[in-house]
């Protein structure tokens, strides 16, 4: 599978631009990445507010190691021209929304799949090594967000019942007044890096990696998400149980004092399904 991939990378430096390159080999990553679980529940209009936190915990951690690296080497021939710290960057936008929704102890409560740290090791790894493969990783992120952050930020405040825009600094990108001419101007920038043979495959064979690590993230943040949701029906189920099992009716109980019991395990199990 590694062979084929880099076999297919390798014939696309037959192309021009780079980014019609990264475009192509990346075109079959990006349908499975659209099509994860977490990500078509932001296309059907069904975010809920615990699958938008974890999610934010992530992008805090991966843009949190992305621009850090992006900083370190912005003087890099590979990284300078695609370098826009005030159009794109992203990480006081996330917490932003993160203590909006957490509040200021919002850095106690981070959590996140270990897809995330696999992420995080490789651009740093990268930043030190190969900081021409950040190309490939910026391109995806900023230009993917960039793309779809109007439409999903609107999706999202519809699925979560959000009054106003608050907590959703994530999509908004104030340094850029037109979307499509900054993607233009980035591809354009993008496109004039120069790169020997090797460096391009390297930037095109991480693309598509950027991509498969992305998709573990999301992959990642579904499980977490269905342990929580398997361990609260368990906390209730069994919190139930042992409600019904102290209040044994016993067989000389009156009708109306067993009337009466009934009704407090019913009240009972249906403020539990409130609490969680």
């Amino acid at each position: 599978m590694e062979t084929e991939k880099r076999t297919q990378t390798a014939e696309q430096t037959d192309k021009r631009d780079l980014s019609e390159q990264i475009k192509e080999v990346t075109k079959e990553s990006h349908v499975r990445a659209e099509n994860t679980e977490l990500m078509l529940s932001f296309q059907k209009g069904q975010v809920t507010l615990p699958q938008f936190k974890l999610l934010l915990c992530s992008l805090y951690e991966i843009y949190q190691a992305l621009e850090e690296q992006l900083d370190m080497n912005s003087n890099h021939p590979a990284v300078a021209p695609i370098y826009f710290p005030a159009e794109l960057a992203r990480l006081k936008s996330i917490e932003k929304d993160l203590e909006y929704f957490n509040g200021p102890d919002w850095r106690q409560k981070i959590v996140v799949p270990a897809a995330t740290q696999r992420y995080c090791h490789r651009l740093r790894q990268i930043g030190t090594e190969n900081p021409e493969f950040l190309v490939a990783h910026a391109y995806t992120r900023y230009l993917g967000d960039l793309s779809g952050g109007q439409v999903l930020g609107r999706i999202a405040q519809k699925s979560m019942g959000l009054k106003s825009s608050e907590g959703l600094s994530f999509f908004a990108f104030p340094g850029v007044s037109s979307p499509n001419l900054f993607k233009q101007l980035y591809r354009s920038r993008m496109n004039s890096v120069e790169l020997t043979a090797e460096e391009r495959n390297g930037v095109l064979e991480e693309a598509v990696r950027a991509f498969e690590l992305n998709i573990q993230v999301f992959d990642g943040l579904q499980k977490m998400l269905s342990v929580a949701g398997n361990s609260q029906q368990e906390s209730l189920t069994n919190s139930t149980t042992v409600v019904r099992k102290t209040l044994q009716f016993p067989g000389s109980i009156s009708p109306m004092i067993r009337m009466v019991l009934g009704l407090f395990v019913a009240l009972a199990t249906v403020m539990g399904l409130y609490a969680l």
